[in-house]
């Protein structure tokens, strides 16, 4: 009998419970934390981060730099949209110092975590608070507004004293070390896809490091400077690259640029929904390559840890190529032995946009 998904998370939780219980320690394939358990006293003094996914932890370690040890619960070749925690994922977050997710619906299984762990000392960290949601699958934007409270600290307080408004505005803070209900269903959270929410999202990160060891703000402060640094610099980048191109639309092969797309006047047109796995209907596709034989588009975009199968159907039927253009939803094995980050796949995404925006 197939276990419904909060049936088996339930379960999961209940095993996560036992093996906490138990001291284990569990092990991890992140080379920074290995080189930390070599020498105790050092990882001692270091703060023990849990992230959620690949953005997560590149946002992460160049905050923390060498003053933490920052882990991945979802591997970064798996596509992270349906992935759940196992009972020593859970066991690693009930141990850890820092929580740092994205929020806005992408850890679907993110709530039931937070209710199931008894660490009170844990700094919860939702990175994208304070930035207006996007309604899923909606092409006007739509504000669902995290109330901008990134942090109860004084020295790097971020908060914003505006009164609570009705909607789907979440009346938490984005750093906390406390647990809150809150259900971000429905709602587009690839924020991280527009480098000016990046931004934001770095800052929620630094604050929430700085609330768990004040005795480092400075140096937390001073790592997301020259991090935001190159995140202002890439914004910089993709505002001149767009500014003049002959064309404002590219089609994807499912809705995760709609944050990217808003931020810099284009228009995004996605074969499918939020989910990269969804498979569009006949209609969908009879749509988009009517879309695409009336624009005349000669580039159809797909990514890297899902089948392309859809997005080279399209382009054979209307004459088109096809060309990545990546979520950063995770990395590739080669990916990540080339040495590529956040910032430097970024830069492939505007490469390819450039030359799609002016064909």
């Amino acid at each position: 009998m197939k276990l419904g998904k909060t049936s088996a998370l339930g379960i999961i939780f209940s095993l996560a419970i036992v093996a906490t219980g138990c001291g284990q320690k569990t092990t991890t394939s992140n080379p920074d934390q290995a080189a930390a358990a070599s020498t105790p006293a050092a990882s001692e003094q270091k703060l023990n981060v849990e992230v959620s996914f690949y953005p997560m932890y590149d946002f992460t370690k160049n905050v923390a730099g060498d003053l933490a040890d920052v882990h991945t619960l979802i591997p970064p070749a798996m596509e992270p949209h349906d992935w759940e925690p196992t009972p020593q994922d859970i066991a690693s977050i009930e141990k850890a110092d820092v929580l740092v997710y994205n929020g806005a619906g992408m850890e679907s299984w993110m709530d039931q975590v937070k209710d199931s762990l008894s660490n009170s000392k844990l700094v919860q960290v939702e990175a994208s608070q304070g930035i207006s949601i996007r309604e899923g699958g909606e092409e006007e934007e739509h504000d669902h507004d995290h109330e901008d409270k990134a942090t109860t600290t004084e020295e790097h307080d971020h908060a914003d004293d505006a009164s609570a408004k009705e909607g789907h505005e979440h009346d938490h803070n984005a750093v906390t070390g406390e647990e809150h209900d809150h259900d971000h269903g429905g709602l587009d959270p690839h924020v991280w896809l527009s480098p000016a929410l990046a931004i934001k999202e770095v800052r929620n990160i630094e604050a929430g490091l700085a609330k768990a060891a004040p005795q480092h703000a400075d140096q937390f402060k001073q790592n997301a400077d020259a991090y935001i640094a190159k995140l202002e610099a890439l914004d910089q980048d993709f505002k001149a690259a767009v500014k003049d191109s002959k064309r404002k639309d590219f089609i994807t092969q499912h809705a995760a640029f709609a944050y990217l797309a808003a931020e810099y006047g284009l228009q995004q047109v996605p074969i499918a929904g939020l989910s990269p796995e969804q498979e569009p209907s006949a209609a969908q596709m009879a749509t988009v390559i009517d879309f695409a034989k009336e624009h005349k588009v000669k580039t159809i975009f797909f990514e890297t840890l899902v089948s392309s199968k859809v997005s080279e159907t399209i382009a054979k039927e209307i004459g088109a190529k096809t060309a990545v253009l990546n979520p950063i939803e995770g990395l590739t094995e080669d990916e990540v032995k080339a040495g590529k980050d956040y910032i430097s796949v970024m830069r492939e995404n505007l490469e390819a946009l450039k030359l799609a925006l002016n064909e």
